[in-house]
């Protein structure tokens, strides 16, 4: 599953301070909106909406199907509620992603003076 080009998009990754987004070269602004386009894409896209809410229900239903309160239930507990913080993290960095690029707008924008 891991081959060159995921190697190459992962240290091409992009890395932005929210601080300093007004200090980022053209081309670096660029990169932010075309990261941003995409997860806005995904963001909008129903069916990858549909299966991951259908994952977060089915691991609610794993999570409320677990009666016991033995060490091996509670460690499984956790576990699942890992999975569903990771998936809204998943989501919470596709929303970063389209906040950011709407932050820096368009730079074919002349600004009113």
């Amino acid at each position: 599953m891991i081959n060159e080009d995921t190697i190459d998009h992962y240290n091409s990754r992009l890395t932005v301070d929210l601080g300093q987004l007004s200090k980022l070269s053209p081309s670096q602004q660029d990169k932010v909106r075309h990261y941003g386009s995409q997860a806005e894409t995904l963001l909008k896209n129903k069916e990858l909406a549909l299966f991951i809410h259908h994952f977060k229900f089915s691991l609610a239903d794993e999570l409320a199907a677990i009666r016991s309160h033995q060490p091996d239930d509670n460690a499984r507990r956790i576990a699942i509620s890992n999975e569903l913080a990771g998936i809204d993290n998943f989501v919470n960095s596709l929303k970063r992603a389209v906040y950011l690029k709407n932050r820096i707008g368009n730079t074919n924008e002349v600004p009113i003076t």
